[in-house]
């Protein structure tokens, strides 16, 4: 069993903001599982309407499920990197330059 060195453990100072960090993150993380709801709802009358895929909405519905599945890194501890607004929202396929 390996024990850690003083200096590698938290401090209790940086624990607290991360505490913090994560309660604002999972307000947003159920804020955006509920957009994520609504988008599909949007998206399944747009494609009884038009007969085809809202590529807006589509493009949007995969940053956003990219940006839940990085909070959910970040909350489960598995990165340090906190997800938009810290970083560049999620790039699609989408959001690419025409080669």
């Amino acid at each position: 069993m390996q024990t850690r060195e003083p200096s590698d453990q938290a401090s209790s100072h940086s624990v607290w903001m991360r505490g913090l960090f994560m309660l604002l993150f999972i307000v947003g993380f159920s804020m955006g599982h509920w957009l994520l709801n609504v988008l599909a709802i949007l998206q399944f009358l747009w494609l009884v309407l038009a007969r085809e895929p809202n590529r807006f909405i589509a493009d949007f519905g995969n940053g956003l499920a990219i940006w839940l599945a990085e909070v959910g890194r970040f909350l489960t501890c598995a990165t340090e990197e906190k997800p938009f607004p810290w970083e560049p929202w999620p790039a699609t396929h989408g959001d690419a330059p025409a080669p």
